[in-house]
């Protein structure tokens, strides 16, 4: 028996997996719409944390797609988890005015403005960044505060190619100051563990579908389930035969993952 088709969880990252920018790609409503017919569930992990989930709400309704904010695990969430047990006395967040919300309003003491008494530095991707953030940042790691990242993506795919994300600011950052900081998120296995124990299925049931190997299908192996790569993102086939991680299926697309299930 075809083993995707004994599937019921599927786990989605977003950009390049199944919309580039406000395009949908081919056959995701179809491939949605038979995961529910089967009895399944689909929930969406990314690693964008410049948006917050209603944010990411009303961009699947605009696609086409409905969901509701128990479909959704983003890397800010991850965050929100990981500084639970951090008693950070104030956090210098880097981000989009969405991602210093989210944090505020999960309870911690956030500020935006070099000041005293700042002992983590926080970033996101951030689509608002400008040079006085990233002196900010540069000063504050002088002084050998925490750092935290929500994630190592270099690159966010987009309909005229790729900008930089967070992992590419680090980079930066690590070039000026030569820190690294602590990466949340995808390839980590959280992400994949939390939502498939808010699924109710069991691990065997579930799959990670994405375009990354080093942040999906690494967070697949990691958290010991199924993945699925597409190459309608920033992977390619020659990215497969050099990395240390090895999807155990690929696609083209997710059509093509929906006409193998389907079929």
């Amino acid at each position: 028996m075809n083993i995707l088709k004994q599937k019921k969880l599927y786990l989605l990252d977003m950009d390049g997996t199944i919309y580039l920018d406000n395009d949908l790609f081919d056959g995701v409503l179809d491939f949605l719409a038979h995961i529910k017919n089967i009895g399944g569930r689909y929930m969406f992990l990314t690693n964008n944390s410049s948006k917050s989930v209603n944010k990411y709400i009303e961009k699947l309704a605009s696609l086409g797609i409905e969901s509701t904010k128990e479909d959704f695990l983003t890397s800010t969430d991850a965050t929100i988890l990981y500084l639970k047990d951090k008693p950070y006395k104030k956090i210098y967040a880097l981000g989009t005015t969405s991602f210093k919300e989210q944090l505020r309003d999960a309870g911690y003491p956030i500020t935006d403005t070099l000041e005293d008494g700042i002992d983590c530095l926080c970033m996101g991707f951030d689509t608002e960044l400008n040079f006085q953030k990233l002196e900010d940042a540069c000063i504050l790691l002088g002084r050998g505060v925490d750092y935290i990242a929500t994630n190592p993506d270099w690159v966010c795919p987009t309909w005229y190619g790729y900008v930089p994300d967070c992992g590419s600011v680090s980079q930066m950052l690590y070039n000026a100051t030569k820190r690294k900081p602590k990466f949340i998120g995808k390839p980590e296995p959280d992400m994949a563990l939390l939502a498939i124990a808010a699924s109710g299925f069991k691990k065997e049931e579930a799959v990670l579908i994405g375009d990354r190997l080093y942040t999906d299908i690494a967070c697949g192996v990691n958290a010991g389930i199924s993945t699925i790569f597409v190459l309608s993102g920033e992977g390619t086939m020659a990215d497969v035969e050099k990395s240390e991680q090895k999807p155990e299926f690929i696609f083209e697309n997710i059509q093509a993952v929906y006409k193998e299930i389907s079929e």
